[in-house]
């Protein structure tokens, strides 16, 4: 892909972090960040957005993090507020899964 086409995409930086996050609980922020292609001080943001927000709660797994995901809250701008994030996350997900073990870094 050309860098002009990757210069936008339909989600959020938050959206993408909640998507990886329901698809593996357990991601470190290092993976989060490597799959977003952001930095982790940027994912450690977004992460502590969600839980201040209500849409993420973590548990102490050890020296992981396990997060769990409430779908159940609506999304946050108006035009798509009448949705649950489970709808976000279900179309996303149920498309096609996620490839967490895999960087977006490394797809061309």
């Amino acid at each position: 892909m050309k860098h002009e086409e990757k210069s936008w995409t339909f989600l959020s930086n938050h959206a993408h972090i909640l998507i990886l996050i329901a698809a593996n609980p357990q991601m470190r922020m290092r993976e989060l960040a490597l799959h977003t292609a952001i930095t982790e001080r940027a994912v450690q943001r977004i992460v502590a957005d969600l839980h201040k927000a209500g849409y993420l709660s973590l548990e102490r797994q050890g020296r992981r993090n396990h997060y769990e995901v409430h779908t159940d809250l609506p999304m946050r701008h108006p035009i798509e507020r009448h949705c649950p994030v489970s709808n976000l996350l279900e179309g996303i997900l149920n498309c096609r899964p996620v490839n967490t073990e895999v960087s977006v870094l490394d797809q061309d």
